[in-house]
């Protein structure tokens, strides 16, 4: 991991232990509820680990407190800014693909804001979240194929989809050259336990 990436793991880290010892919640406790391993707790409250994002949902949900609030410290002001090149990167590909969180709102309705990057040949596939999830995303750039339950829709600079996150689902660039997308997604209900009956996977 580099410099910024282990910052980032520190800080991720610490506030899921802290999250974790507020509950009262012991490794196992946690790693139950969030369905991963005691071992993956503990690398990633060390900051040993590089999660997936869907390790980090996973264990966000299990807190109640939402993907966003593991990756920015908590700030009392209604205003929050996040200044250019201060989001949170929390996937990267040998193409040069980026997954940016670069804002989130606090549980228990959570909408997060990303800034993705695919560099030529990139995929990401992502399992389905909990149910209620939408996603919502524009092309900035270039062109990004996704894939969401039964469809499979190409869309170029300007297009926007709106789709249901609760199904298993993905975004590809089959292009020679680098697309970027915003993306959006909102999750009703973070920390009101409907959690439990989704089956989420650990890769992301």
């Amino acid at each position: 991991m580099d410099g910024s990436t282990t910052t980032l793991s520190l800080a991720i880290g610490a506030r899921v232990k802290q999250e974790r010892q507020s509950r009262g919640w012991t490794l196992d406790q946690l790693a139950e509820a969030a369905g991963v391993s005691r071992r993956m707790i503990i690398n990633v409250e060390q900051g040993a680990a590089n999660p997936s994002i869907g390790t980090l949902l996973r264990i966000s949900d299990a807190l109640g407190v939402g993907l966003p609030a593991l990756v920015e410290a908590p700030r009392p002001k209604p205003v929050k800014i996040t200044r250019s090149g201060e989001g949170a990167a929390l996937w990267t590909s040998r193409q040069g693909g980026l997954g940016i969180l670069v804002a989130g709102t606090e549980s228990p309705d959570v909408v997060e804001l990303w800034d993705w990057t695919l560099g030529p040949g990139d995929r990401h596939g992502s399992e389905a979240h909990a149910p209620g999830t939408k996603e919502l995303l524009q092309v900035q750039s270039g062109t990004v194929t996704v894939d969401a339950g039964d469809q499979l829709v190409t869309l170029e600079v300007g297009d926007a989809l709106t789709f249901p996150g609760d199904v298993a689902h993905s975004y590809a660039n089959l292009g020679t050259a680098a697309a970027r997308f915003i993306l959006a997604v909102f999750e009703p209900g973070v920390g009101s336990g409907h959690r439990q009956d989704s089956t989420r996977g650990q890769s992301s």
